[in-house]
């Protein structure tokens, strides 16, 4: 007697539904295309904490300026920096232009094809290795963001709450991978979490993992992943400095290239702290050098408010007249031309206070 069928593998499901159902994205290859390396890598990066809506014109743009990986190593980073505005996370702009040096300058322009050697490249970890691996070479490698997170967290239901539970979560993914369509698969099961296995209201009646899904068979898929309570966020408070020179320009000046908001340019500002008040004397110790106040510091009325990954920022902002013999550190920006520099929204949120509150001028 013939042996019955072999019922398809759960990745055999999968990739059926996403032949049927995948979503097109302008840097995903169409069927029957083969992916372009650069435009993995720089979807990848950009997607990093950020949606798929608001990727999508940025990573247009960006190939419109610089349409290879050659042409965004020749880029100036300040343009690129600037091009990024809007996307927050301004480390991965600068490592996006770093690796693209790399690429383009030591090794011929071609990116690596094993996990390996693309995590010695700048701004890759072990997700975006992955990913650029299985996506642009067809490489058998494990890519697990929080959409595939989610899908296994239910589809074994794993209890353990996230974040402990990711090496867990890596590990059913991994026993899922096939050998072939790796880059198909990596993107379907991302889709699938996207879609159709989503945080609220999942629609288990329609997903392909349906009979095989624990969570569902337990009535539990909504509840899953759990998730670790999450530290209340810190305030740190800073005074900003609104400095105006006899014509109107307003000083700007590049902060450092290490931290946060590294390389960006911004309106100078004190250090920002944990909790407690800056009074005018304190604050003051971090004004620009170099200036001549010509009629003492005005406070701008008003606070600005801003929220990082790990901390809320509130700035006060202090503004100056200075002479025309001020000579600080920094860039004198033209009143009207804010928008040519590279200025993270924090920044944009001081000169829109300074401005409507007619600071100094």
């Amino acid at each position: 007697m013939p042996s019955p069928a072999q019922p398809p593998s759960p990745a055999d499901l999968l990739l059926g539904w996403y032949d049927r159902h995948r979503r097109v994205m302008p840097w995903r290859a169409l069927p029957g295309q083969l992916p372009d390396p650069y435009h993995v890598w720089l979807s990848e990066i950009m997607l990093q904490q950020t949606t798929v809506a608001t990727v999508g014109p940025y990573f247009e743009r960006f190939l419109v300026l610089w349409p290879t990986v050659a042409a965004l190593a020749a880029a100036d980073l300040d343009d690129v920096l600037h091009a990024w505005q809007g996307l927050g996370y301004y480390a991965r702009a600068r490592n996006l232009h770093k690796c693209a040096k790399v690429v383009a300058g030591e090794l011929g322009g071609v990116f690596p094809d094993r996990e390996a050697d693309l995590l010695k490249l700048p701004g890759i970890g072990p997700y975006t290795a992955a990913a650029i691996a299985a996506i642009a070479f067809g490489r058998k490698a494990t890519v697990v963001d929080g959409n595939v997170e989610r899908v296994m967290a239910r589809l074994f239901a794993v209890h353990d709450p996230l974040p402990g539970a990711k090496e867990t979560l890596h590990a059913h993914a991994a026993t899922l991978t096939p050998d072939a369509r790796c880059g198909d698969y990596a993107q379907a099961v991302m889709d699938l979490g996207a879609t159709i296995c989503s945080p609220k209201n999942p629609a288990c009646g329609i997903c392909p993992f349906n009979d095989a899904c624990a969570a569902r068979r337990l009535g539990i898929a909504a509840d899953l992943p759990k998730k670790s309570p999450k530290a209340e966020r810190p305030t740190r408070r800073g005074v900003a400095f609104w400095i105006v020179a006899p014509d109107g320009s307003v000083l700007l000046r590049r902060r450092v290239e290490s931290g946060l908001l590294g390389g960006m340019m911004e309106v100078p500002s004190t250090e920002w702290v944990p909790d407690g008040v800056w009074t005018t004397a304190e604050a003051l110790k971090y004004a620009p050098q170099g200036i001549s106040v010509t009629a003492g510091w005005q406070p701008v009325t008003g606070l600005v408010r801003h929220t990082f990954t790990h901390f809320h920022l509130e700035l006060t902002v202090l503004a100056a007249r200075v002479d025309a013999g001020s000579d600080p550190d920094g860039i004198w920006c033209a009143p009207g031309r804010f928008g040519e520099f590279a200025l993270p929204t924090v920044m944009k949120k001081v000169v829109r206070l300074a401005v409507e509150f007619g600071a100094a001028t």
